[in-house]
């Protein structure tokens, strides 16, 4: 993914994993997922 799409005039412009803190959530079309750790936001 470009690099644009992350950041927006420098801010992030994804949600960054709750219990990684570091990683931002992956955009799926039911849920946001964190690679890393595994957690998941259903929406």
């Amino acid at each position: 993914m470009p690099h644009n799409e992350y950041y927006n005039d420098g801010e992030l412009d994804r949600e960054t994993c709750p219990r990684c803190g570091d990683t931002v959530l992956a955009e799926h079309e039911d849920r946001q997922h964190c690679g890393k750790c595994g957690y998941t936001e259903w929406k």
